[in-house]
């Protein structure tokens, strides 16, 4: 669920714009505008975002390489149901807005888009997200700031690597982190020490996830590949 918005403190934003020239115009004018702003130029960029950052709003370009808008704004809905989003896109067509608003955005704006309309386009959403009632507690939810799963059996304080990696599943398509991915996450090296280490985290914390009402499996080791996380997690 996106962090609770007050007038203390000040709305997280992040920004993924492909275009370098524009990301750094619309970092800069969001900035100046108040909000706390974290621009990247890609969906694989994610994964060099401060650990435990969670956005409030994100605004994404449909047409982004690699991973596109469309798929990366579901992904952020299905980990962080609470996060309001804003599709941003050159693409005018009815489809695509639909296409848009199918994928988890709330609201589309068509380029160019003034300064002055983002501006009121993101405290207009605030206002729409600060105000969700949310009836609904999910199963698992990760607290990245401190650490602290919340369970069926209750909270459930992680060691700092069983943290981090459960947020690098969050984060990864389709909850799937190759190897080299996770020892990257955890400062281990890649290399048989790494993997090695990597796998006593993994049983330590797949251990925890089942004595806490998790499936037998929640955890789940691709061959060759890495891991996948097979259970419903949300993060805030």
């Amino acid at each position: 669920m996106a962090a609770a918005l007050t007038s203390v403190l000040p709305i997280k934003l992040l920004v993924v714009e492909d275009r370098i020239s524009l990301l750094e115009v619309t970092v800069e004018t969001l900035t100046a505008h108040g909000y706390e702003v974290i621009g990247i130029d890609s969906a694989e960029a994610m994964d060099e975002l401060p650990a435990g950052y969670v956005a409030d709003i994100a605004i994404l370009d449909l047409n982004l390489p690699g991973e596109d808008g469309l798929s990366l704004a579901q992904r952020l809905r299905r980990i962080q149901p609470g996060i309001g989003i804003i599709m941003v896109t050159a693409r005018h067509a009815l489809e695509q807005k639909l296409a848009g608003y199918e994928h988890g955005a709330d609201l589309y704006l068509t380029k160019p888009t003034a300064p002055e309309e983002l501006c009121a386009t993101v405290e207009a959403l605030a206002r729409r997200i600060s105000s969700r009632a949310t009836t609904e507690v999910p199963a698992f939810t990760l607290n990245t700031a401190t650490g602290v799963l919340t369970t069926p059996q209750g909270d459930l304080a992680l060691r700092a690597s069983e943290a981090a990696l459960l947020h690098a599943f969050a984060l990864a398509p389709e909850h799937t982190l190759e190897f080299w991915k996770a020892l990257e996450k955890l400062n281990k090296p890649i290399d048989g020490q790494g993997k090695a280490q990597l796998e006593v985290v993994v049983s330590r914390l797949r251990s925890k996830l089942v004595s806490h009402g998790a499936s037998d499996t929640p955890i789940r080791a691709l061959r060759g590949i890495g891991y996948r996380l097979s259970m419903s997690l949300q993060i805030r």
